[in-house]
Order: C-alpha cells, then structure tokens, then sequence
C-alpha cells in the first residue's frame, strides 16, 4: 500500500514543469540543479559564530526540516501548475515556523518565492504573493530581533532573483511559442504541396483518362463491326496511355526534386530555431538547369546541417552570383571553424559539385569561421519533343459522341 501512495504521490501531473521537461525531450532532473543553492543552509551559521555556529540545535532542525525542504521542492516540479503555489507558501511558512531558533530557514524562503516563478498564475497575482510573503518576513524577523541588514537584505535578494527568474520564464514561453509557430509553418508548407500535387495529378490524368475509357468503349462496340477501325482505336488508346506515363513519370521527378528556394526556407527554419542570424540572397540564374539547382540544393543542405550541428555560429549567410556562364553559390558563418576537408558530408558534396562540372573551395581557419563556396557551368538543357510528348487528340469521338 505505501509503495502505491509513493508511487501517485511522486507521479508528475499531464500539466506540471517534469511533464513539460519530458515533452521537450529533457531529463526530468533537470531543474534540480537549482538545489545547489540550497548550500547556504550549511553556510549561513559560519557568518554568526564560526565554526561554533554548528550546534547540536542546528543540526536537529536541519535533519528535521531539510527533507521536508526536499519534500516540498519536488511537489512544486510534480504538480499541477495551477496549485504548485501552495507548496511554494509552504516552503516559506516552513521558515516562519523555524524563525526564531533556526537562521538557515531563509534560505527556504527565498526558494518559496523563486519558485512561484513555477507555478501558472498572472504577472500580477505572482507580485501580489511576493510581495505579501516579503512583508510578512521582515515584519516577523523585525519582531524576533533580526539585525536590520536581513531586514534589508533579504527582499532585495529575492526580487533581484524573482525578476531574474522571471525573464527566464518569459524567454522560455516565448521559445516554445515560436517552436509551435515553426510547427505551424511546416504543417501548411507540407498541406499546400498536398493540395498542388492533387490539382496537378487531376490536371494532367482527368483528360486523358477520360480520352482512354471513351476510345476504349468505341473498340469494344466496333470489335465486331469493324474491327481495323477498332484496332485504329486500341492503337490510340495505346498512344495515350503511353503519354500519360511520361507526364506522371516528369510531375512526380519534379515532386521528388529539391530547388534552392525551398531549401532556403528549410534552412531559414532550422538556423533561426537554435538562435543562429540567417541572411540569404535570391538564387536568381535563368539558365541553371533543373538537375543542376536540384543538385546544388542537396549541397546547401548538407552544409546548412553542418553549421546547425557543428559549427557553434552565432550567423550564417549565403549569397549567389551569376557571371557569364558560371554559376556561384557562396555559404559562411561565423563558428569555430577547423573543418576537416575529407569528412563524409564534404567528400558528398564534393561528389556532387564535381558531377556537375565544377569547383568546391573551402576556406575554415581555426576560429575565425567556415567559408564553402560553390562554383558551377551553365548549361540550357536541351527541349527535346518525343512521341510521348505529342499532344493528346481532342476529347472527342466519330459519332458525335464526347
């Protein structure tokens, strides 16, 4: 039974901070590095006596109330946050009540404060209670005969670390906001492809498909009454079958291919989601091929994945330039630099350049920043018209039939 009790009662509420910290993938030990300031209790005694300071008194209030201290700090991260608070007075009536005897209490009201910074209330009720809880500590302390600088010392210290705490949460809030903004964006991107490739499909099959089942129904009906006419027919359907084939095959090689102006979207959204200043051009070049772009946009990629990983950048940037027949594609940032030439990702995107005729230069000193820079030919791919490419007949049959 108590291992049942134990077990709900350190159970984390769907809506309280270890509930969070898993959904954002952290380890719901996280905020326990804040415990660490709690060492002031071992400390505050050295500041009035010294080494004397350590009574057999302080020492049976500290194994008395600490675990309480602990019970009370885990509650806060465990419940739900609308009545997180309550723990949070808790921790400071625990000073109130040890006040008297026991200095090292402060400390468990300055956690009391800071840690309604972890409960969901309004900026304005937040104040309100901090407020009260210090009025009521320096009106208390005033009354047992603690030195005037604690009076003074002790509100300050908690606002300072309150508002401190406070803009931590506001940050934080609004990080998780534009990470569902992100979320958001990527959510539309991918419905609108969704829609354009069925509007496509629908463009390029309803025709045709319904060219073929007509001109299949006049074979069937002049099998028998006529049937070189019907094998005209068959042999047509046959030609526009095969042309739909070949414009399904072109739509979906252009769904699979990649081109710089998506990528830089893409790259724009991962840079700016780790805090890295992205600033791109307009990859303007009318005669770059469609392989070419597609093949240069797995480049920027690759490279875009190496400043998000590795390179510890503040910014990055790319830049693009069209000169007679060459192309340049220019990508840099500002991280730690020392990339090695011959890693896995350079020698693909080597690969890659080289497949395309041309040049991959790297400039990365030792921290002073990462510069590739791509340099590729132009070249006008050639239009070639093929019976697949033929255009289809009218929708239309003998017979007044369409």
């Amino acid at each position: 039974m108590i291992p049942g009790l134990l077990s709900r009662w350190f159970t984390p509420a769907p809506d309280s901070g270890v509930a969070d910290d898993i959904r954002r993938g952290k380890s719901p030990w996280a905020d326990s590095v804040h415990l660490l300031w709690s060492v002031w209790i071992f400390i505050t005694p050295l500041f009035d006596h010294g080494i004397a300071g350590y009574t057999r008194t302080w020492l049976l209030f500290t194994l008395a109330s600490y675990p309480a201290f602990l019970l009370l700090f885990a509650k806060i991260q465990l419940a739900p946050q609308r009545t997180a608070y309550l723990y949070a007075w808790a921790m400071a009536a625990l000073c109130f009540a040890l006040l008297p005897w026991y200095p090292s209490g402060l400390s468990y009201f300055v956690y009391g404060c800071v840690m309604l910074n972890h409960c969901r209330m309004r900026l304005r009720t937040q104040l309100v209670q901090l407020l009260l809880l210090n009025v009521a500590l320096v009106g208390l302390a005033w009354w047992i005969g603690y030195p005037a600088s604690i009076l003074v010392i002790m509100p300050a210290s908690v606002i300072v670390i309150s508002v401190i705490m406070l803009v931590e949460r506001i940050n934080k809030e609004k990080d998780v906001a534009l990470r569902l903004s992100q979320e958001e964006i990527r959510r539309l991107a991918v419905l609108a492809e969704r829609e354009r490739i069925g509007r496509d499909l629908h463009d390029l099959l309803g025709h045709t498909l319904s060219l073929v089942t007509l001109k299949s129904e006049l074979a069937r009906r002049l099998a028998l009454a006529d049937p070189p006419r019907a094998q005209q027919e068959m042999e047509e359907v046959e030609r526009v079958s095969r042309h739909a084939l070949a414009e399904v095959r072109a739509a979906v090689t252009g769904m699979r291919r990649s081109d710089l102006a998506a990528e830089l979207i893409s790259a724009r959204l991962m840079l700016e989601a780790s805090n890295i200043v992205f600033e791109a051009g307009e990859p303007a070049a009318p005669g770059l091929p469609a392989e070419t772009e597609a093949s240069l946009a797995l480049v920027l990629r690759e490279a875009v994945t190496n400043i998000h990983r590795h390179a510890h950048a503040a910014a990055a940037s790319v830049a693009f330039s069209c000169e007679a027949d060459r192309f340049q594609m220019r990508i840099s940032d500002n991280g730690r630099g020392g990339l090695a030439a011959h890693g896995n990702g350079i020698s693909g995107m080597r690969e890659r350049v080289r497949a395309l005729g041309g040049t991959l230069a790297i400039a990365s000193p030792a921290r002073r920043g990462t510069t590739l820079e791509v340099e590729v030919p132009l070249r006008t791919a050639a239009k070639s018209v093929t019976a697949d490419a033929q255009p289809l007949p009218a929708l239309a049959v003998p017979g007044g039939r369409a």
